[in-house]
Order: structure tokens, then sequence, then C-alpha cells
């Protein structure tokens, strides 16, 4: 496993209900979570992640994936969703990706 990025320590700030948010899902946090993702590898992979809408992108180099941010069938707490639909992008992807609390690891 590679050492994708650090997490962003002020996106726990966004979350609802301490920061407003009319989505529902949570995208100011989510967005503040994946910002740190959009980095190169160590080989000079580049990797990135994005949202646009409940959609959530991740590029691997040339592989693609996507995940769906659920919140009815996963949960109503964005963390959850979110740490969901990152997993389901990267198996899309054919990637392996790891959520730690200090940082994030990924396998291309």
């Amino acid at each position: 496993m590679i050492k994708l990025c650090d997490l962003n320590p002020a996106a726990p700030a966004k979350l609802p209900p301490g920061f407003p948010d009319k989505s529902g899902v949570g995208v100011h946090y989510v967005d503040a979570f994946l910002a740190p993702m959009n980095t190169a590898l160590p080989d000079g992979t580049r990797v990135s992640c994005k949202r646009k809408g409940l959609r959530v992108t991740l590029r691997v180099g040339t592989k693609k994936g996507d995940g769906l941010l659920r919140r009815l069938q996963v949960s109503h707490d964005p963390v959850i969703m979110l740490a969901a639909a990152l997993h389901e992008a990267a198996r899309a992807a054919g990637v392996v990706l790891e959520i730690n609390h200090a940082d994030m690891l990924i396998e291309p």
C-alpha cells in the first residue's frame, strides 16, 4: 500500500449540523475531504477524485471508477456515506483504497 495523502483536518468542521448544508449528504464535507486526494503517487501516476452531484469519481492513471453517495441505502451520516462511495469507486477502478484515522492508502 502506498500513502496517497493525509486527511484534511478541517473537513470535520464542515459536517452538518454545525455547518449549514441543504444537500442532505454533506457536500461541503465531501468536497473538503476529497481535495487532498488530487495528487500524484511517487511513481508519477496521477490520482484525482471529484464530486459532481451525488457521484464521486476516482481516477488513478487511466483507471476510472464511480461511486454514489447513497443516503437511504447506506447511512444518513456523511462520513459513512462518503467512505462507502469511495470504496465503491475504488472497486470500479480496480484499485484498493484504505482510509485510516490520519491518512489514506492506495494500492493501484
